[in-house]
C-alpha cells in the first residue's frame, strides 16, 4: 500500500531481524521467535542512503550496534549508530541492509541503498514506486 502526502511516498514494509532469520532457519530457533516489525508510512527519501528506523523500533528488532557514523543533516553534523542487518520487504521485494538509528519521532526512511537492492525507482509524477523501468520493472541486479 502506497500513501501519498505532499508530494511524498510512503509505503507498507516489513523489517525482520537477519540474526533471528538464521537462528530460525538452522532450527535453532522457531519461526515464531523471529522479531520483526510492519510499518504502514515508511517514507521514501531517495535523499537519504541507508534504512533508518527509530530508536524504539531498533529496540524492538534487538539489533546490536555494529560501529558509529557521522552524517551532515538540516541541524548540522551529528554521530549515529549503524546497527546489525534486517531483512526489508517492501511490495513483495525483499533486500538485506544495515540499519541507522534515527530519533523516534521520526519515520522509517527507505533510502538510496535499499531502493537499487529492491530495484525501485521514485515516479516524481505519480508519486509512487515503480520497478525499475531498465529492467523491465522486474528486480534485478547489476553485477558489472
Amino acid at each position: 500500500m502506497e500513501i501519498v502526502t505532499t508530494g511524498k511516498v510512503a509505503v507498507s514494509a516489513r523489517i525482520e531481524n537477519l540474526q533471528d532469520i538464521y537462528l530460525a532457519d538452522t532450527g535453532r530457533e522457531s519461526r515464531e521467535q523471529i522479531r520483526a516489525i510492519d510499518v504502514n508510512d515508511a517514507l521514501v527519501d531517495t535523499g537519504a542512503m541507508l534504512l533508518s528506523v527509530p530508536r524504539r523500533l531498533v529496540q524492538q528488532l534487538g539489533l546490536k550496534r555494529t560501529r558509529t557514523r557521522t552524517a551532515r543533516t538540516t541541524a548540522g553534523v551529528v554521530e549515529f549508530g549503524i546497527f546489525q542487518p534486517v531483512r526489508l520487504t517492501v511490495q513483495g521485494r525483499d533486500c538485506v541492509v544495515e540499519v541507522a538509528e534515527i530519533p523516534d519521532q521520526c519515520p522509517v526512511l527507505i533510502g538510496q541503498i535499499p531502493l537499487e537492492a529492491l530495484d525501485f525507482v521514485v515516479d516524481p509524477v505519480g508519486h509512487k514506486l515503480v520497478g525499475n523501468p531498465d529492467h523491465g520493472g522486474r528486480q534485478m541486479i547489476d553485477l558489472f
